[in-house]
């Protein structure tokens, strides 16, 4: 216990059977349960659960039947925890990417009741470009920034950090089998925090990395797929917390300026090349015109959206 709460940790695992037991053996004593979930590996991470959950009491073996994905291991974990009355979850990954020394910070803030749902940042640290490889940290930057806007909590950053501690408030309210199944799970349980407008803290914590751990994660590959599931999330949220709960004219400025604003830099596009490749064709400068006051109108209509959104959930982001 910490702070006179249960603590959980649920730790997703899928092939790490060379990384599973660092993790196990690194936990703090103050962890009442470590909650491993196997997700259907292939190597020998199920039977190095079983002999730890035989060693340790604290230790809750789970194991999937097919792959679900690592939102699909968390969300069995968050529906053990709910299901157990436990105060606090954390969640660290089984590859031991996730210092044990963060737990405290990470923990404190739920734990106190500061706020609903606590995330690591990586970004934070001043070590950060030396320690996280270029590639994921451009990545994290860009889906950080398109998360701020799906989430609505703009002070948010460092998004894909899966290292979070959440109240049992939260599990109480959001059904942990919806959770979204896989390498996008912690957006849309932004997403999904903001809708029932709970409060989340970002928390500096140490990047970990070059200790053997193999990441499932191809950045050019999911930065497209997540981005696309932004975008739906982004939709969600404006539908249901600005249309059915309460209606607010910033849905108005984003419906109408982000369509504008695209459709103004393609027609903008289009004519520069007709203005530069096809001399015969003439565009007046009437129809120039138009088309700078429709970027123009479109870029200021998301602006003004954007800043009604962060001033309207200001609140649920605590420092």
């Amino acid at each position: 216990m910490l702070y006179n709460k249960t603590i959980s940790v649920v730790v997703p695992c899928y092939n790490v059977s060379h990384l599973i037991g660092r993790v196990i053996e690194t936990m703090p004593d103050f962890i009442d349960h470590i909650i491993c979930i196997d997700d259907c590996s292939k190597d020998d991470t199920r039977q190095r659960i079983i002999n730890y959950s035989e060693k340790y009491r604290r230790v809750i073996p789970i194991f999937h039947e097919r792959n679900q994905g690592v939102g699909g291991a968390i969300g069995t974990g968050y529906a053990w925890a709910r299901d157990n009355n436990i105060d606090v979850t954390v969640v660290m990954a089984g590859d031991g990417q996730m210092d044990p020394a963060d737990l405290p910070a990470i923990i404190e803030p739920v734990a106190t009741g500061q706020v609903d749902y606590a995330k690591g940042n990586r970004f934070f640290n001043p070590f950060v470009t030396d320690k996280m490889p270029a590639v994921r940290l451009f990545g994290g930057i860009v889906l950080s920034f398109l998360t701020k806007i799906a989430s609505g909590y703009w002070h948010v950053a460092d998004s894909q950090s899966g290292y979070t501690a959440v109240s049992l408030k939260v599990l109480k309210t959001i059904n942990p089998d919806a959770i979204y199944k896989r390498y996008g799970m912690p957006n849309d349980f932004l997403v999904t925090l903001n809708i029932f407008d709970f409060t989340v803290m970002d928390v500096p914590i140490n990047p970990v990395y070059g200790i053997g751990e193999k990441s499932g994660i191809k950045i050019y590959k999911v930065i497209f797929s997540i981005s696309a599931l932004l975008i739906r999330l982004f939709f969600k949220r404006m539908i249901i917390k600005y249309v059915y709960k309460s209606f607010h004219p910033l849905v108005l400025l984003y419906f109408f300026g982000f369509p504008a604003l695209f459709l103004g830099i393609a027609a903008g596009v289009v004519i520069f090349i007709i203005d530069t490749f096809f001399k015969g064709i003439w565009i007046g400068i009437g129809w120039k015109l138009v088309l700078a006051m429709l970027i123009l109108s479109g870029y200021f209509s998301v602006v003004i959206a954007m800043f009604m959104d962060m001033e309207h959930n200001k609140h649920l982001y605590k420092r």
